[in-house]
């Protein structure tokens, strides 16, 4: 079988929502992180660590991020938010959301199906592996670490897409960082960035055959000093 080229990566990745049940092998996750780690990042600081996470105990985090988020407990994820989305922002977020909904069948005015979907977002889409990526806290405060850590997380699940893994970048799964902290041995020392589900794609799934529309060319690039 020959080997997908960066381009067939890159082009072919779409964000996993559904998984197989099956384990991923330890030594392919390790093969993967090792690739990502090969990210940029600024004055080779390399912040990031990886905290990666399967069985018991992540059935442990499931359960708590579930039960917090119900009884209403406030969400305490280490990094900050911008609040909600505006403007073209908010347009392509209500797109994705309209196509991943249709995908799955979920009506507008079906709010348990609605919630569901909420909770599979807790549970971190029910993937066998969340890797939570953390960066060290001697450096928190400023940006250049988390821009640090979305890149080797760009990485991560490009590399897992060519070894025929799936991935979707998931914050739900950190909203209750205590859980997470807790449950995965996650130091004092260290920031909780983000999570990222991970396993072997469930091709039945509806929602993983959603694609979304990408930004043309002419709407994110300014070409200047260059002649026509």
């Amino acid at each position: 079988m020959t080997a997908p080229t960066f381009d067939d990566v890159v082009l072919g990745r779409r964000s996993i929502r559904g998984y197989k049940p099956d384990p991923v092998p330890k030594a392919l996750i390790r093969e993967v992180v090792e690739l990502a780690m090969r990210a940029p990042s600024s004055l080779n600081t390399q912040p990031w660590n990886f905290y990666v996470v399967a069985g018991e105990v992540l059935d442990r985090i499931r359960a708590g991020n579930t039960e917090r988020n119900l009884a209403g407990v406030p969400h305490s994820r280490e990094f900050r938010s911008h609040g909600e989305y505006a403007g073209v922002h908010r347009e392509r977020q209500i797109e994705i959301a309209k196509q991943l909904f249709g995908a799955m069948g979920i009506e507008r005015d079906n709010k348990e199906k609605r919630l569901d979907w909420v909770m599979r977002g807790f549970r971190q889409f029910d993937a066998p592996v969340s890797i939570v990526v953390t960066f060290d806290r001697s450096i928190h405060g400023g940006d250049i670490g988390p821009f640090d850590c979305g890149a080797v997380t760009n990485a991560l699940v490009n590399a897992a897409w060519s070894r025929g893994l799936g991935c979707v970048i998931n914050s739900q799964g950190i909203m209750q960082s205590p859980v997470v902290r807790e449950h995965a041995g996650i130091p004092g020392d260290q920031v909780i960035m983000i999570c990222v589900a991970m396993g072997w794609p469930e091709d039945s799934f509806p929602a993983n055959a959603v694609v979304s529309r990408r930004k043309s060319v002419d709407e994110a690039v300014v070409f200047v000093g260059f002649d026509e």
